[in-house]
Parts: C-alpha cells; structure tokens; sequence
C-alpha cells in the first residue's frame, strides 16, 4: 500500500506536441508529457498534419540497424503491476522491427531490440526480462508475435519462436498494442483488443525496468513510424 497522493505513476502522451525534431543519441525527451526517446544514430522527428489528434512521425536513420526508442520508467511490476498501450503504424512493413513492451534492460546510448525475429528463429537480446509484442520484416512469414524471456532466453512455459498473432502488420494501417505485467510477474500482451497470449511468473517480482516503443532499421534505409499515442501506467509503494 501506497501513502500519499501520488502512488500512481501514468503518462500519457497524444503528441500534440514533441521537444525536439532531430534525434540525438543519448536519452533525452520528445513527448509533452514526459515520454523520452534514446536512438542508434540520429534520425528525426515530425509532427503529422493531415491526421487529427496528434500524431508523431518517426524516422530512423539511413544505417542498417539504426533504430529509435521511446520509453517511460523506470517502473517495478511488483508494486502494483505495469501496464502500457501504444496505437502505432509504419509507413512500409518491409523496412523495419518493431518491439511495444516491457523490457527490464534498455541501454541509454546504444539500445537494442529485446527480440528480433530472421527467417523462423527468435533471438532473445540483453539480461533482463522482457514481455512484448514484436513484428519484424526480417522474418520469412510477416506476423506480429508475443514474446517473453528472461536472461537472453525464452521463458519456458512460452513459444520459442514466439506466439502468431495470425493478424500481420499492414502499410500504413494502425495497430494498438496492449501489454500488462502483473505484480505476481504474469505477463499478457494483446493486439487489436484480443489477448495473443499470457505466461505466469516471466518477470521477477523485484525487477525493475522500461515500457518502450521501438523501430529499428533493417534495409539500410530510413524506416518510417508514426505514433498516435503512448500510455504507460505503474505504481510506487511507499509502505514502511
């Protein structure tokens, strides 16, 4: 139990207005709200114009695997449970990665994706957890997929190479990604309003970490996001 008057921890983001408009490569901000971004090389940033509501424009770099992360946190699940939502969309499918979700590692200059799919094959990147729904373009068969691991590893009651949404990413299509880390460390990660899959006891209770967003490049050319809004919500607990 929390005392006081500011044991809930929520930033919402619409993106009607942004901090910066070229990326730099150290953790800094870009949302009105408190949303920070860290990126591999220096891409830009855009307001879109011919969509209400806010909308931001993200473009990576021209380097293959340059990539861009917006991020809140840190926030420990533990204390109440992490929850996120992202409603985003890429200009062309086949020019990136994405990853929405928890992740407890995320370096502040040089981050990388938590999972990235080639081919048929998962890779489970950093030491920390991670509870996502992740889409890349280097996969043989175009699908977003719930993931989640631990230690570089798939958690073992989930799928190796991850859980088919069997609902793939469309050019220019908005997607809304949901994903839910409970205090007991059950991770659930949902698209469109439908649950692609649920694993108990993936993250530590005492683990601490990010909700992010992130594209990353994999043609060696500049890779469009744009981001209509960007939820986080977790909990302090102050009991002594």
């Amino acid at each position: 139990m929390s005392y006081g008057e500011f044991g809930v921890l929520e930033v919402k983001d619409h993106f009607l207005g942004f901090e910066t408009a070229t990326m730099g490569t150290t953790m800094l901000p870009c949302g009105s709200n408190g949303v920070n971004y860290v990126s591999v090389n220096e891409g830009s940033f855009a307001a879109v114009t011919d969509e209400p509501g806010g909308v931001l424009q993200i473009t990576t770099d021209t380097g293959d695997n340059d990539n861009c992360f917006l991020m809140i946190g840190p926030f420990k699940p533990a204390d109440g449970g992490v929850v996120m939502e992202a409603r985003l969309k890429m200009a062309d499918i086949t020019t990136g990665a994405l990853y929405v979700g928890w992740t407890e590692t995320l370096d502040a200059t040089t981050p990388v994706m938590p999972a990235e799919f080639a081919t048929a094959t998962m890779t489970y990147n950093g030491s920390g957890g991670i509870v996502g729904a992740q889409f890349d373009s280097d996969g043989t068969t175009d699908d977003w997929r719930a993931v989640f691991g631990d230690g570089g590893a798939v958690n073992s009651d989930a799928d190796a190479n991850g859980t088919r949404a069997n609902e793939a990413a469309v050019n220019d299509e908005y997607d809304v990604i949901r994903v839910f880390v409970g205090p007991s460390g059950r991770g659930e990660v949902y698209l469109n309003g439908r649950l692609i899959k649920a694993v108990d006891s993936v993250v530590t209770t005492s683990d601490v970490g990010w909700m992010c967003l992130g594209i990353e490049n994999r043609s060696g050319a500049a890779s469009v996001l744009e981001v209509d809004y960007f939820l986080a919500r977790g909990y302090v607990d102050w009991t002594v």
